[in-house]
């Protein structure tokens, strides 16, 4: 995907603040109110420092007074933009790590199968947290920043333009060797994002990996992967520290060198200046290397979130699935099925389906047999446009399904997946996934056609047991009838059993299926498998090859 332009990443950014831009706005307001006191201190210094070397006008008293007001009114304004900007930061960040999860969770499964999941988790944590201190704090301060800038630099002509304009002259000067130092910023703000990725993704990776990395003893050798990418990120940090940390005192010291220059072109013709004129000169001058070190690490946070805007550029053009648009409902379903010349291939993979054409009745039990990537999961990930074929149609009861909605769809189609997918929670909370709303009778009444019954009661806590990360504290077997009952719950006219036997033994695996003869009878079921036993279930049996039917009978009685 190509790399978003800078005013692109910068309108980018900007949208991302749609909400909060009336916090936002406040906070810049109090800003631009403590710069313009910022800009009043030189002079009142100015007049103090008159005053008190015997220059006629107002009295120390006044000005003293006025400074020690000015200077409270700052606090209480940097105290209230404090408050506002980080209230607005939470909230921010909040939203942000929100709409980037409800875009990621909407995105197709082809997405998310391509990336590691690590990478994905540090979008959500290291990069929107970038983007979000960014947003709510480098960005609003860079008016008032300007603003200082450009007030002091009047403010210095109206006292001395011939001196002035040496001042106007160095500060373009300053940007020139923001550029230079900044140039390996951005390059090197996008290899440590990465490299925070990859952090994440070993961790992510090695402890779902966790058994078999105790089983075959590779803890110090995880161990080493893990810690050469940490140290990778130190390297990278540090480079990246080295840079932030020269900008601001470089800067800082060339901005105190043109002081001391502006003070010696002073000194050449000091009696053209009152002394009040020439202390306030001076003080405008100081109090211009604060803004002029501040831009510099805008410049440098501007540079480093430029690498975040792509890395989120490039997942949130990504489209998403069509779930919740505008189109007619798939109707109750009676559960017929056909696939009609369907093509279908995975990204930079040979087809796996050529022109399949297959077609189901309503109420029939079909097993779907074949070798490891002949397509049989395949067909049920296009069933419930998990993705879409490249050519072909699928259609339930006749109706195309790519011109319906997917909850309509999903909602009258079950699955029992080969790697059966549960949460660490209770028994009762994973069965009662499979509908929104279901009450406890419910979820037993589930159970029970799924065979599961007997097992939960036995378990300490019955349906409250917590069954662990990924269900761990279940058998495979107890984890598959606790899937299967999930899937029955919403009632599907439409039931996909992948290998759903797979973690059964021959006994087990004989009984699984006579119990659940009741359970299917009357849906349309898919039953993908390659155990025989299972094959007793089905009504009809097509052996799956090359992308096309390869061999199709009626099912031993």
């Amino acid at each position: 995907m190509s790399t978003p332009a800078p005013t692109e990443g910068l309108r980018s950014a900007l949208g991302h603040v749609h909400g909060h831009r009336a916090a936002l706005a406040g906070s810049a307001l109090l800003m631009v109110a403590e710069s313009g006191m910022a800009l009043a201190v030189p002079w009142l210094g100015g007049q103090l420092a008159g005053s008190m070397l015997g220059e006629a006008g107002t009295a120390a008293g006044p000005l003293i007074l006025g400074l020690l007001v000015l200077f409270a009114l700052q606090a209480v304004l940097h105290f209230g933009n404090t408050y506002v900007l980080g209230r607005s930061a939470e909230r921010m960040l909040a939203d942000l790590r929100t709409r980037l999860y409800d875009h990621l969770q909407a995105l197709p499964l082809a997405f998310h199968h391509e990336r590691r999941r690590g990478e994905v988790l540090a979008l959500l944590t290291n990069d929107v947290e970038i983007l979000s201190g960014f947003l709510s704090g480098t960005l609003p301060s860079v008016l008032p920043l300007l603003l200082t800038v450009a007030g002091a630099v009047v403010l210095m002509f109206r006292i001395d333009a011939h001196l002035a304009l040496y001042v106007a002259v160095l500060v373009p000067l300053f940007y020139l060797l923001l550029k230079v130092l900044g140039r390996r910023l951005r390059p090197l703000a996008r290899r440590l994002q990465e490299a925070h990725a990859g952090a994440v993704a070993i961790a992510e990776e090695n402890l779902g990996m966790l058994p078999a990395i105790k089983t075959f003893t590779r803890e110090t050798r995880e161990s080493d992967r893990y810690r050469r990418q940490v140290r990778r990120i130190v390297r990278l940090s540090a480079a990246e520290r080295r840079i932030h940390a020269a900008l601001g005192p470089t800067l800082q010291f060339l901005a105190a060198a043109g002081l001391l220059l502006v003070l010696w072109l002073m000194s050449t013709g000091a009696e053209a200046r009152s002394p009040a004129e020439t202390v306030s000169f001076l003080l405008y001058a100081a109090l211009l290397t604060r803004p002029v070190g501040a831009l510099a690490d805008v410049y440098g946070q501007a540079r480093r979130t430029r690498g975040v805007l792509e890395r989120l550029h490039e997942v949130l053009t990504e489209p998403p699935e069509p779930l919740l648009r505008s189109g007619p409902d798939l109707p109750p379903a009676r559960g017929e099925v056909e696939f009609r010349d369907v093509h279908f291939a995975y990204p930079g993979r040979p087809a796996v389906l050529r022109g399949l054409n297959l077609k189901m009745r309503a109420g029939e039990t079909l097993a779907i047999t074949g070798e490891n990537g002949a397509g049989k999961s395949t067909l049920a990930h296009l069933l419930m446009r998990l993705a879409e074929p490249d050519r072909g149609r699928v259609l339930v009861d006749g109706i195309d399904i790519a011109g319906v909605t997917l909850a309509s769809l999903r909602r009258q189609i079950g699955i029992v997946p080969q790697h059966v997918l549960l949460f660490n929670g209770t028994v009762h909370d994973n069965i009662a996934y499979g509908l929104e709303g279901a009450g406890e009778a419910q979820v037993t009444a589930a159970a029970r056609k799924a065979q599961a019954h007997e097992f939960i009661a036995a378990l300490p806590q019955g349906y409250d047991s917590v069954i662990g990360d990924e269900g761990i504290r279940l058998s495979g077997g107890q984890r598959q009838r606790v899937a299967l009952a999930r899937a029955l719950l919403k009632d599907p006219a439409i039931l996909i059993l992948d290998e759903a036997t797979s973690q059964l033994d021959p006994e087990g695996e004989r009984r699984f299926v006579e119990e659940c003869r009741a359970s299917l009878a009357g849906r349309t079921v898919i039953l993908i498998t390659h155990r025989p036993a299972a094959l007793v279930l089905a009504d009809r049996v097509v052996r799956l090859e090359d992308g096309v039917i390869a061999e199709e009978r009626r099912a031993a009685a």
